[in-house]
């Protein structure tokens, strides 16, 4: 007997489309055929919509402590907000505090999010200390299933700026295990001397936070970082990649032959730079800033052509309160913004608009993470032995995507103004129904860590 049968089924997948009915067993997929005779203890019918694989959101920061403060959503409110979207796993950025080990802030990361969170999850790294006891524990992280380590470029300020050196010894240790480097990329030095000059001129307001972030800040970042993934032969992921500049570098240094990919962001599909012209342009502020037109234009012809590999969101938020802290000073205020309920909508309005196809839409957001991150072929896919992860989208259902509709801490939405056609109306995790129409219907503490797998295993060291 099956849990659970979705019946009337239009199943997309990474590879296709085709209309079929999903058994669903302890948590597990065990059919994926025309129609299923077994009984059922509940059939879910998805006639009218379509089916996806549940989205893996590869980036987010769930009690997050940043610039003086904590990220408003904490590991429970943040994955209500994902499993209203149609996210069923997501992966958080553990941040090593200071004088911490990385098994240290591996199991702080445990601690904190075991007990509250709704759907399933993974981890990243921060690595801020690239002291020779640090790098000796990459390795049992990574055996841990903490697949990815992330290295800032930039924010000296707040302890987060690793030099080129320790870099490239990360990257070295991490490509001995298999493993993932992620990079924010950003040149720090040059930003620091353009935020310096804004304010020696009483330039505060938030409008000087994007321009003391200019998109050449981020090009050479990304190239400095490929060059240094190629002396280590590394696996480099370039995070939150905002700029036609910085995604032409990661296609050029992939066509040198490295391993180099990117993800963008759905605020950067969304706004350009105009939006630090308004009276709540403290809450844009998140970094790299938001751009032109162009670039905009330019990241969805990415999508389009795999260029860019992922979407993520970059769930990073900050109340309007908290926005304050920089309410004198633009380099003051929390960098960063809400993300992980919108990616599916945001995306699916770019199928609607004939940018890119619903198999690309998979591919960005569910398979091409799993398997970035190790999670494939448990997550982001539909196939018999994968996780019952599936999300339901009305394609003809309208949503403002508003403060009101959505399910973060968030005493705002950025995305206040915009209203959708398609939308997800249910999501399962492991088969567990834990959104339906609009309403959170999971549990705390329902989802569980999965760890990642290594894109390459030497035997001898794992």
């Amino acid at each position: 007997m099956l849990d659970c049968v979705v019946t009337d089924a239009k199943i997309v997948n990474h590879t296709g489309i085709f209309e079929g009915e999903i058994g669903i067993r302890d948590g597990r997929i065990t059919q994926v055929a025309k129609g299923i005779s077994e009984t059922t203890d509940r059939k879910v019918s998805a006639r009218g919509k379509m089916v996806l694989p549940g989205l893996v959101d590869g980036h987010t920061h769930m009690e997050f402590p940043f610039m003086g403060t904590v990220t408003a959503d904490d590991f429970e409110s943040g994955t209500v907000a994902s499993a209203c979207g149609g996210v069923t796993t997501i992966i958080d950025f553990s941040i090593q505090p200071k004088g911490s080990s990385l098994l240290e802030t591996y199991e702080l990361w445990r601690k904190k999010a075991d007990p509250k969170v709704c759907v399933d999850y993974s981890l990243h790294m921060v690595i801020r200390e690239a002291n020779q006891a640090n790098l000796n524990q990459i390795r049992q992280i990574i055996r841990k299933g903490v697949q990815s380590v992330k290295l800032f470029m930039t924010y000296r300020r707040d302890g987060l700026l690793m030099s080129d050196i320790n870099i490239y010894r990360i990257m070295k240790e991490v490509a001995k295990y298999g493993g993932v480097v992620g990079l924010h990329c950003e040149n720090n030095d040059y930003i620091e001397c353009l935020v310096s000059e804004f304010l020696a001129a009483e330039k505060t307001e938030p409008y000087y936070h994007a321009k003391s972030r200019p998109p050449e800040a981020e090009v050479e970042a990304v190239r400095r970082a490929t060059t240094l993934a190629g002396f280590a032969n590394a696996n480099m992921y370039v995070v939150h990649m905002s700029t036609r500049g910085a995604m032409e570098s990661v296609v050029e240094a992939r066509n040198r032959g490295l391993d180099v990919y990117a993800e963008t962001c759905p605020h950067y599909l969304t706004f350009t730079e105009n939006m630090y012209r308004g009276l709540a342009a403290k809450n844009y502020v998140m970094s790299p800033p938001l751009r032109r037109r162009e670039d905009k234009e330019a990241l969805w012809l990415g999508l389009a052509s795999g260029q860019i590999r992922t979407v993520a969101s970059d769930h990073c938020c900050f109340t309007s309160e908290q926005k304050d802290l920089g309410k004198e000073d633009f380099s003051r205020i929390p960098n960063g913004v809400p993300g992980t309920e919108v990616i599916l909508p945001i995306l699916y309005h770019g199928v609607s608009r004939g940018l890119i196809s619903l198999e690309r839409l998979v591919q960005l957001t569910s398979y091409n993470p799993a398997r970035q991150f190790g999670l494939f072929p448990r997550k982001g896919t539909i196939q018999v032995g994968s996780d019952a992860d599936i999300v339901v989208l009305d394609p003809k259902k309208r949503q403002r995507l508003s403060k009101d509709n959505l399910h973060s801490r968030m005493d705002n939405s950025i995305y206040e103004r915009i209203t959708v056609t398609g939308f997800p109306v249910l999501t399962l995790s492991r088969g567990r129904v834990v959104h339906e129409d609009g309403q959170f219907v999971g549990k705390r503490g329902g989802g569980s860590y999965v760890p990642g797998r290594p894109h390459s295993v030497r035997p001898k060291d794992l």
